[in-house]
This record gives C-alpha cells, sequence and structure tokens, in this order.
C-alpha cells in the first residue's frame, strides 16, 4: 500500500524519485526500492513524506483515507464569555487537514473575551466543524438569538442545556427546552481544535 500511494503521491506533485530523495537526504535508490515495495522507510523519513506531500501518516501506510490541506477563512470574532454578534467578515485564513469530502464544512473563529481561559484566550483561533447538533461535553459555537454567538461547554440536560464556561468568574448560560426553541439557541458547529496564540 505505501508504495502504490507514494509513487501516486509523487507523480501527482510532479515530484521526481530524485527530487523527494534531496528532499529526504536520501540517494534515488531508497526511494525507487520504496516504490517497488522491497523496503520501507523509517519513522523520520515518513514524517518527512506526509509532510512534504501534504498528507498523514496513516494514509502514507494505508490506515485511512487521505486527508489534504484546505484553506479556511477566520470569520470575524466570537465571543468567549457574554453572546455577541458574530460579524462574518474575513480576518485571516487558516490551513487545515480534512478529508476531501469534508472540506466545505469548517469554518474559523477568532476568539473574543475570557469566559473560555484558561484554555481559550482572546486572540486565539478556534477550528469548527459545522453541525446542528453535539454530544454532551462539547466545546462548541452556539447562537443565542437572532445573531448572538458564542463558545461554550455544552452541558445537554433532560429540561434542557447549559452553555459552561471553563472560567470560574462567569455564570454558565442556562436554557429551558421552551427557551431553546423561542430564543432560540442553536448549535452552529463543534470546535475540533484550538490555535494558540504564543
Amino acid at each position: 500500500m505505501f508504495a502504490e500511494r507514494l509513487k501516486q503521491l509523487r507523480k501527482e506533485n510532479g515530484i521526481s524519485q530524485q527530487k523527494l530523495a534531496d528532499l529526504l537526504g536520501l540517494r534515488q535508490s531508497t526511494v525507487a526500492m520504496w516504490e517497488k515495495g522491497k523496503n520501507s522507510p523509517e519513522y523520520e523519513s515518513l514524517l518527512k513524506i506526509a509532510k512534504i506531500f501534504g498528507t498523514s501518516m496513516d494514509y502514507l501506510t494505508g490506515q485511512k483515507a487521505q486527508k489534504t490541506a484546505h484553506r479556511i477563512p477566520v470569520l470575524g470574532y466570537v465571543r468567549a464569555g457574554i453572546p455577541t454578534e458574530a460579524v462574518e467578515e474575513i480576518l485571516d485564513y487558516e490551513d487545515v487537514t480534512v478529508p476531501e469530502s469534508d472540506k466545505g464544512n469548517y469554518f474559523a473563529l477568532r476568539i473574543k473575551g475570557d469566559s473560555m481561559a484558561p484554555r481559550m484566550m482572546e486572540g486565539d483561533t478556534v477550528i469548527v466543524k459545522k453541525q446542528s447538533d453535539c454530544v454532551s461535553g462539547d466545546i462548541c459555537v452556539a447562537l443565542v438569538g437572532s445573531g448572538d454567538a458564542t463558545v461554550k461547554k455544552v452541558i445537554k440536560k433532560d429540561t434542557g442545556i447549559i452553555l459552561m464556561p471553563l472560567n470560574a468568574c462567569y455564570e454558565p448560560l442556562i436554557f429551558s427546552m421552551e427557551e431553546i426553541e423561542s430564543c432560540p439557541v442553536t448549535i452552529i458547529g463543534k470546535v475540533t481544535e484550538l490555535r494558540a496564540k504564543i
């Protein structure tokens, strides 16, 4: 499986065996042996190959479907604190590695506020997968009312939901089933990754 996928990726990217060998600091004959299935790369070389082709080690070794890098927009700010309107202006772009079939289902938002501190701080970016439901305990972006968005841990109860901050200085936002419908409160996505500022 590795031999086939390496050869396919190399050809799709227009890279010769010699060029790949140069990038890896190896001999061309080593790459040729890999593609013939007569030898396999060590872990460090496998890691470098995955980085060169923007794919995963699992894909290279035949364990998972290919994931490729896609650029997604950072859409305005979302408050980690009191809900505030999520303005859909593009502030920046982030590269994410997701399955090809899933590339349109992700967006990013910039954090404002400190209700999710110390895990999420102002200026951090969250990668969000679009989905209208979640499992209790997931950290999600929720719309409260007509256009107010907030990042919170979602706790599901039989009587409603709680949007729970991680910062103890903030009170949880509690909604009954009736309030979820009338307000409304809507889950727009699950946070899958945090990209923090250093």
